[in-house]
């Protein structure tokens, strides 16, 4: 499967000044929601992860995802691997599992993104997940922008990824842009402002 053929097609490769919700800069952006918004795709997309957690012998009772962004991706990824699926979302800047969604004690649970960059998002709401009892079993997303170590991937993790080094992670595939602090930022220093096209904050 081409990853990066697939975003570009779908005009979801973009290239420009991005802040991303990290708060670091980049002259890329995938915006997954482009490629996810053609059912068959997102189908496919979740169908072949879905065949790396089954062969990985991962057992999964529920998914998870944070809101905005894992939505789509999360449930497409439920469906596929048969389970049920819920979701986190910001509740005054705090990630909370809520809309009557509950985690049972012991229940495991695999978190999903659209795209883990050092993966504090899915983090956050994994600790809700485990606040209520439930065991985080796995990560997955549809990409990896190459900080964290994936399953199939033997590139070790950058200092800047949050996910533990105990739990496996999927993705299909990695996109390994440069990224850089906004002091440090040489699209800052040539005068180009950086655009936010995320779902935080926007």
């Amino acid at each position: 499967m081409n990853l990066e053929k697939i975003y570009r097609d779908a005009g979801a490769y973009l290239e420009g000044h991005f802040l991303l919700s990290s708060g670091k800069h980049s002259q890329f952006y995938l915006q997954s929601a482009k490629v996810l918004e053609d059912p068959k795709v997102a189908e496919e997309l979740a169908s072949r992860l879905a065949e790396m957690i089954k062969k990985s012998g991962v057992q999964v009772d529920t998914v998870c995802a944070p809101a905005l962004g894992g939505i789509l991706a999360g449930y497409e990824l439920a469906r596929a691997l048969g389970v049920r699926f819920i979701f986190a979302e910001r509740v005054e800047k705090v990630m909370t599992i809520r809309r009557g969604f509950e985690v049972q004690k012991g229940e495991k649970v695999l978190m999903c993104e659209d795209i883990i960059t050092t993966g504090g998002s899915v983090l956050e709401a994994a600790s809700q997940v485990e606040k209520q009892g439930g065991e985080v079993v796995a990560f997955a997303a549809l990409a990896n922008r190459g900080f964290c170590k994936r399953v199939g991937n033997e590139n070790d993790a950058k200092p800047t990824c949050k996910l533990p080094n105990d739990v496996p992670f999927f993705a299909l595939g990695d996109f390994e842009f440069d990224v850089y602090d906004e002091e440090n930022c040489p699209l800052c220093v040539d005068g180009s402002k950086a655009f936010k096209p995320g779902s935080r904050g926007n």
